[in-house]
């Protein structure tokens, strides 16, 4: 799973892939529930950045309390 999303985080310095590795680790399926909703969102005509905005900061105290 690392070296799948390392791939898709090129850029992202390595310390936060692996703060953002450890965050996945510690609550999976947050990380699930997450990519669900913005997928039905983007399937409802929102596109990718929008739908991730939304769900991001419905979820933002539990990904706080993650960091």
């Amino acid at each position: 799973m690392k070296k799948m999303l390392g791939k898709k985080l090129q850029g992202i310095p390595e310390a936060d892939q692996d703060k953002l590795f450890d965050m996945v680790e510690k609550n999976p399926a947050l990380f699930q529930k997450i990519a669900t909703e913005i997928k039905a969102l983007q399937k409802s005509g929102k596109d990718q950045m929008a739908a991730t905005v939304e769900v991001m900061s419905k979820y933002q105290s539990e990904l706080k309390g993650l960091m």
